[in-house]
């Protein structure tokens, strides 16, 4: 971990999005919550929600984690209150356990928004400028009206063929000059920000690439079945689209 900063486990592949747990140790007790030197939570950010779990000690205590927001460099971890447990200690070795159904749905709503804003841009143009996730659900405010081809149902059909094919997700960081150089061709609109270097690469193989901090599959086919909800007016003339995800048998883990 670069000084000053937390180390977030959770960026490197998607493989690693897969861990459930995790060692670490406490340097800062702001208010409310915990700062680890490292962590796999994820803390809310891009649309994407926080990861909520727990935290032990060696001698039992637990703590529950309830949010994760960026502090600066750091993830500050919100606990439960009112717990009865010894306070944390700076210097404290704990160990991280994640809810991982919350973080899966998570992952299956993220990869299967990208894969859904770029299906929509190849067909349609139309570019996503924001997209919100929820457990199981997926928005995305799309940049104008959708047009009247293709029908919601071949949308559908035109998705499931591309989750079928189980492509590989990937993740790669680029030096922000060489991604200023030759930018990923974005479905999405959402600016990236200037003092973002390197850039982390999420791709889908022959389907999408696009700069993102989320927490991602391994491939497509663990997005599963989607149901795609009729296209939505918003006030200012372009649609919204949203799916709910079909619920799957299993959840793997790393």
């Amino acid at each position: 971990m670069r000084a000053g900063m937390t180390d977030l486990l959770y960026l490197a592949s998607p493989e690693a999005a897969y861990k459930r747990e995790f060692a670490a140790r406490v340097v800062a007790l702001p208010p409310g919550g915990v700062i680890l030197d490292r962590t796999l939570f994820y803390a809310v950010g891009g649309g994407q929600p926080a990861d909520h779990g727990t935290l032990s000690r060696a001698d039992g205590a637990r703590y529950k984690v309830v949010d994760v927001v960026h502090s600066g460099a750091h993830a500050f971890h919100r606990l439960e209150r009112g717990r009865s447990a010894a306070p944390l200690q700076i210097g404290d070795e704990v160990r991280g356990e994640i809810d991982w159904e919350r973080r899966y749905a998570h992952m299956r709503g993220h990869t299967g928004q990208h894969l859904l804003s770029a299906r929509v841009f190849a067909l349609t143009g139309r570019r996503t400028r924001r997209a919100v996730l929820g457990r199981g659900s997926a928005r995305l405010e799309l940049d104008g009206p959708w047009p009247e081809s293709p029908s919601l149902a071949e949308l559908a059909s035109d998705m499931a063929g591309w989750v079928d094919r189980a492509l590989p997700v990937t993740i790669r960081f680029v030096p922000r000059a060489e991604y200023d150089r030759e930018p990923a061709p974005r479905s999405g609109l959402v600016p990236l920000a200037a003092h973002v270097d390197p850039v982390r690469l999420v791709e889908i193989e022959r389907a999408d690439r696009c700069p993102c901090g989320g927490t991602h599959l391994r491939n497509t086919a663990e997005i599963g079945g989607i149901d795609l909800a009729p296209p939505r007016r918003l006030p200012d003339g372009s649609d919204e689209l949203s799916f709910t995800l079909r619920a799957v048998p299993a959840t793997p883990s790393g």
